[in-house]
């Protein structure tokens, strides 16, 4: 057996943090990972891995050798990568998590084109709101919006986004129009999330302002709050890609344009390990391709709604 093979093993392990996820991931069983890194210890001659019923548990010296092979690991495949790319189309599965509203306005239709692009190629597509652990839950990559937090992954951004605050004609004919942040106070505000504390932010000046509002609906959806807005229930603030169909043909009306909150980046994110994947940057790359496209029409279409 390759000394290669049982690194790869060993770092695998280490990743998903325990024999069985390490074998899912692999495509092996649970008894040959375990098998192969006690190989491994006896090779070295020293303790890489603590087990025990409830977890497993890196030993510092098999902290420091996991270290030491990533490049070892990274190098050799990114020779392969270099090799393989001359020839090679992207296949194998594609595990892939998304935000949901953002997935289903947008991935909906390009995971599809990118398939048949790529027929060899079959993605697992998880949406969810919440931050999953890439590594962890066995994830190849990620789209991710907003500010990321610190992390080894690697980020790369794939479109620009602005929030904008707005409500339907009827809702301001009946209500007024805030000329101002602190005016909505007085309206009825439609809130992303379930926190306790509910605030948006606005640009007042050369500062940013935040301001508790509050309202008859709470969703962590952003599309039940853009039509609940367009219902005319209240004043709603949510990225423009949300949005941008019903500024457009006028069911809803942008407000507070001065004072517009500030935008975010969507980033498709990896573990570091994934980077040299041909299905990964392929991806990465028809999604940069896509929504490049997409942004200029987007941009072009919004400025003539609410210039």
């Amino acid at each position: 057996m390759s000394q290669l093979r049982d690194m790869r093993i060993f770092s695998e392990t280490v990743d998903a943090g325990s024999f069985t996820a390490a074998a899912d991931r692999l495509g092996l069983s649970k008894q040959f990972v375990s098998k192969r890194i006690a190989a491994l210890e006896t090779h070295l001659g020293a303790r890489l891995l603590v087990r025990s019923t409830r977890q497993l548990r890196v030993t510092d010296l098999g902290l420091a050798y996991y270290e030491r092979i990533q490049h070892i690991l990274q190098e050799v495949d990114a020779a392969e990568q270099m090799i393989s790319n001359q020839t090679a189309t992207p296949r194998g599965v594609l595990r892939l998590s998304a935000p949901m509203t953002f997935a289903t306005m947008h991935l909906g239709t390009l995971i599809p084109e990118f398939m048949q692009r790529h027929p060899e190629v079959t993605v697992e597509l998880a949406l969810n709101d919440r931050t999953v652990d890439l590594i962890g839950e066995g994830y190849d990559m990620a789209v991710r919006i907003g500010t990321l937090a610190d992390s080894s992954l690697i980020a790369r951004r794939i479109t620009d986004s602005q929030l904008v605050a707005c409500a339907s004609p009827a809702y301001l004919d009946r209500k007024g129009v805030p000329e101002a942040p602190e005016e909505l106070s007085a309206h009825a505000c439609l809130i992303y999330g379930h926190t306790q504390r509910s605030e948006w932010t606005f640009r007042v000046g050369d500062r940013t302002r935040k301001l508790a509002v509050s309202g008859p609906l709470r969703a962590n959806n952003g599309e039940m709050l853009r039509d609940a807005a367009i219902a005319g229930l209240g004043v709603v603030v949510l990225p423009d890609f949300i949005l941008a169909d019903a500024l457009a043909d006028g069911r809803l009306v942008e407000v507070l344009d001065p004072f517009r909150p500030g935008g975010f980046t969507v980033y498709a994110v990896y573990p570091q390990h994934r980077q040299t994947s041909l299905l990964v940057r392929a991806f990465s790359d028809f999604l940069v391709e896509r929504f490049s496209e997409a942004g200029t029409r987007r941009s072009a279409r919004l400025e003539g709604v609410i210039a």
